[in-house]
């Protein structure tokens, strides 16, 4: 055997054999899939979501040690340790410059509800979006207090950014967030969530086409997931061999939407998660996609129940609880449609 065979996992290993590890369940529901009887009987819950981040990035300017380098016009863009990145400082402030307010005057035109995972510092910065946000009655969730890669921060800042970001919530969008997404979280981030004590959802996971609970935190603690995507998500704009125009965005949306409502007449409904950021799909060509896209999902009727994340997390407590625990706790009460006092 060569010395370079070091570097492969011995041929047994602890987690041999196991479908739930670690936090990771491979098997997830399996054969037996949840038949959700969405409002209405839809097929199919879709919900956009829109990532305020725009003032949260990377950036000296925000005490940070390197630019911002995801994410943007720039593709495949670096940091630059110690130093300002004049242009892609620029790039993100379309976002909360223009971008955001095309996206507002596109949903609020057709009354399409969605879910915001807003970056807490990136609220802070503009006072005029989050009162935007409020009088649309939007879900505002949390997307953490920074738009950071978590991976390597410790347990006690991140703590102190989700305590701070739920303050920022209750200050300018006028109720704490039932909702978070770190975005870019590591394997702690969701037991901070669960101790924290106020979220009804994560959605730092994109393993299934459901909500699914896990009991990971306590056997009478069960924790909802409500799973993102990667994949139906402006964010291939700005990768290598993504979208390169709004027609390839719209048509990936409608075949993904149009499968699902196959899926759901043959008796199996699922939800559907559209990922939307100010400074990508708020470039007037991509947004022109997204009105397209937007057009064919409202030509199904009560096929497509288009709603807010929370609504989707408050079905799941209300007809999905898990069994033996006496019933889901009530929710209603932490409703994100309270008037903000801006």
């Amino acid at each position: 055997m060569s010395s370079s065979s070091s570097k492969y996992p011995k041929s047994q290993h602890v987690n041999d054999g196991k479908s739930q590890y670690g936090g990771r369940d491979v098997v997830g529901y399996g054969s037996n899939v949840p038949r959700p009887i969405w409002p209405n009987n839809a097929k199919v819950a879709l919900n956009l979501v829109l990532n305020y981040e725009e003032g949260g990035e990377n950036c000296l300017l925000h005490g940070d040690t390197e630019s911002e380098k995801l994410l943007s016009e720039i593709v495949g863009a670096g940091a630059i340790a110690n130093d300002r990145h004049a242009n892609m400082e620029s790039l993100y402030d379309y976002g909360s410059r223009a971008g955001f307010w095309r996206l507002h005057d596109l949903l609020t035109r057709k009354n399409v509800p969605c879910t915001v995972f807003a970056v807490g510092m990136a609220l802070e910065r503009n006072k005029e979006a989050c009162r935007a946000m409020v009088r649309a009655g939007w879900e505002v969730a949390s997307h953490g207090y920074r738009w950071w890669d978590y991976q390597k921060v410790d347990e006690a800042t991140e703590r102190e950014h989700i305590r701070r970001t739920v303050q920022i919530h209750k200050d300018l969008i006028g109720v704490r967030p039932v909702g978070m997404y770190q975005g870019k979280p590591n394997v702690n981030t969701r037991k901070l969530v669960v101790e924290e004590g106020g979220f009804l959802y994560d959605s730092d996971a994109y393993s299934d086409d459901l909500p699914y609970w896990t009991m990971d935190y306590g056997e009478k603690k069960p924790h909802l997931i409500v799973p993102y995507t990667l994949s139906e998500n402006d964010m291939r704009f700005a990768i290598p061999n993504g979208f390169s125009h709004g027609s390839e965005f719209s048509r990936f949306l409608k075949d993904s939407l149009r499968y699902l409502v196959e899926e759901g007449k043959r008796g199996s409904p699922k939800m559907m998660s559209v990922g939307l950021h100010c400074r990508l799909v708020g470039r007037p060509g991509r947004a022109a996609g997204l009105e397209d896209f937007l057009d064919y999902a409202e030509s199904f009727g009560d096929d497509v129940w288009i709603c807010r994340r929370d609504e989707i997390a408050k079905h799941w407590y209300k007809h999905h609880y898990p069994e033996g625990l006496g019933g889901a706790p009530a929710v209603n009460e932490m409703s994100t449609h309270m008037k903000s006092s801006l």
